[in-house]
């Protein structure tokens, strides 16, 4: 018999945080980030638990707390929580939650969760080429799911990326490009090939492109650092009604120039390298319209992250959102995150208790 929290009357706010099962069937998720919340959140008087679908039940839930002093994780029975916070690391987990009534049943018990989910990287292109503000920051995109229609934006920009409408960190993401030959050369992050033409191209890949929902995105030539392709990676926070910067990284190609990202070879550079008084207010500015325009169309978003690109020329490119960041490796940003997330989470629950 799993003993329910001893603490969660004396502590507040309680936060759920809902996670998934890996295939092996143990849990999943960023494992340091939970904790360093449950040590803030202890701090701040509260406490919080991870659950996943199956700990749920009529009137508790199953999870597991996290105690600093034994440093280990402990298995609890709790009620439901004041908050849930959303960080299913798994899309399909994610549409099982969707599919079940564990959502619908916290809006009847009137308990705030954020972030809604993932976000379909096309419906985010179309939301925001919608915009009055940002439609100027985005590269052409179209869904590369129709031969004719890729074949002539190919030919438009003559280097293309190809994306997964639902991945993240630069899955399954390739590069294709006409050389001066009219061949069509693919780079991945690990592995490239050559087609003589388009229609060797589309045998190979219709299937890959129509399964995984692939985009088309023109590349954008961008300024480089040292001869190398750099981007901006902004994380940002809901406080008090506005969104904020919580901190800016930058993040260097290496040894392959298709993705930044540091699991794939990219480099860590520190931001004032790069750092204006009119980029900062691009930053600022982008975030705020960004955080909005979320929340207005898929429910409130308390965090984000964002990709964002420089052209050769100055001008900035939105290259991807993300509604459940990766950590920094940047320690005082991950810092101000804790703290951000911390506060939000008192903000939020400050009617409930």
């Amino acid at each position: 018999m799993v003993a329910m929290i001893p603490w969660s009357k004396k502590l507040k706010p309680v936060i759920g945080i809902l996670t998934a099962k890996k295939k092996d069937g143990t849990i999943g998720g960023n494992g340091s980030l939970f904790i360093e919340l449950q040590k803030k959140l202890i701090s701040l008087n509260g406490i919080s638990f991870i659950f996943t679908l199956d700990g749920v039940h009529d009137d508790s839930i199953d999870g597991f707390t996290f105690i600093p002093e034994k440093n280990e994780w402990e298995k609890i029975n709790s009620p439901y929580p004041d908050l849930v916070y959303n960080r299913i690391p798994f899309r399909k987990s994610e549409e099982e939650i969707k599919n079940s009534t564990f959502f619908s049943d916290l809006k009847d018990k009137k308990i705030p969760f954020f972030n809604p989910g993932f976000i379909d990287k096309y419906e985010l292109y179309q939301l925001f080429n919608d915009h009055p503000i940002l439609h100027s920051y985005l590269p052409s995109t179209i869904p590369a799911i129709e031969k004719q229609k890729l074949r002539s934006f190919l030919a438009q920009f003559q280097s293309i990326y190809l994306k997964p409408a639902q991945s993240a960190r630069g899955n399954g993401i390739f590069r294709l490009e006409l050389d001066t030959e009219k061949k069509l050369i693919l780079n991945g992050i690990s592995k490239s090939n050559e087609y003589i033409t388009f229609d060797h191209f589309w045998s190979d890949w219709e299937n890959i492109l129509r399964e995984k929902n692939y985009l088309a995105q023109e590349e954008i030539k961008t300024k480089t650092y040292d001869g190398k392709r750099f981007d901006l990676r902004i994380l940002a926070h809901a406080v008090n009604d506005n969104y904020i910067v919580t901190g800016v990284g930058i993040r260097q190609s290496q040894k392959q120039d298709i993705t930044t990202h540091i699991p794939s070879g990219g480099k860590l550079l520190p931001y004032d390298l790069f750092q204006t008084k009119e980029q900062d207010f691009f930053i600022e500015n982008v975030v705020e319209q960004i955080g909005m325009a979320l929340s207005q169309k898929f429910g409130f978003f308390g965090e984000f992250s964002i990709d964002v690109g420089i052209s050769e020329t100055g001008h900035y490119y939105i290259y991807e959102v993300n509604s459940k960041p990766m950590s920094f490796d940047e320690k005082e940003i991950e810092v101000k995150k804790i703290e951000y997330l911390c506060q939000l989470f008192l903000q939020l629950t400050v009617h409930n208790n």
